[in-house]
């Protein structure tokens, strides 16, 4: 099945990355758009994909994301459609989705906009087994008020040193603040032109 994408960004770009959508908004949709956004404008170039169950949107029948390891192979079909050896990540889910294929794909680097440590109120329930062995270099955004993962219980997990997390402040999950997302930007900017 072909892989629809939505680029933004300048063809001659600091580099390429592909963004995997959050658990429950679609990859146009206004948050999706806005980062994209705010990529570009720092020489970023997009291409974003949709996972197979968010198609029912189009026809009113919306079903509940399935478990990420589901979908790992919906990510590496995204990458193959765009070529090459991109950058990976995306929001929430979508960046979890892109840490799990990262070392297999063998990309330069993955960005995650909002990981989700845990689902809200369950800190028990981690989702870092993976990233404890993590070789690929990987830049968290994370917020201060992220409710998937706080700063205090972030700086208690054992992730590997390939992870950096760049904190920002007052911000939640969606880093859904201009000012957020800007600051969020710019640090994926920064690092991404270093690392590629």
């Amino acid at each position: 099945m072909p892989v629809d994408l939505l680029w933004a960004g300048p063809e001659r770009a600091v580099a390429t990355l592909v963004l995997g959508h959050g658990a429950g908004a679609a990859m146009d949709s206004a948050g999706m758009n806005d980062l994209a956004a705010a990529l570009a404008s720092r020489g970023i170039r997009t291409a974003r994909f949709e996972f197979g169950y968010m198609a029912g949107r189009r026809t009113g029948v919306r079903k509940p994301p399935p478990r990420a390891d589901t979908l790992v192979g919906e990510y590496r079909a995204a990458v193959e459609a765009v070529g090459g050896l991109p950058f990976i990540g995306g929001r929430s889910m979508g960046g979890r989705v892109a840490t799990m294929v990262a070392d297999e794909l063998g990309v330069p680097g993955a960005v995650c906009f909002g990981y989700p440590f845990h689902p809200p109120a369950k800190p028990q329930q981690l989702r870092t087994a993976h990233l404890e062995q993590l070789r690929t270099p990987l830049l968290i955004c994370q917020g201060t008020r992220d409710e998937f993962g706080t700063r205090d219980e972030v700086a208690t997990y054992a992730l590997s040193p390939a992870i950096e997390i760049n904190w920002v402040e007052r911000a939640n999950h969606g880093l859904s603040t201009k000012k957020a997302l800007a600051e969020a930007a710019d640090a994926a900017a920064g690092w991404l032109s270093r690392a590629r």
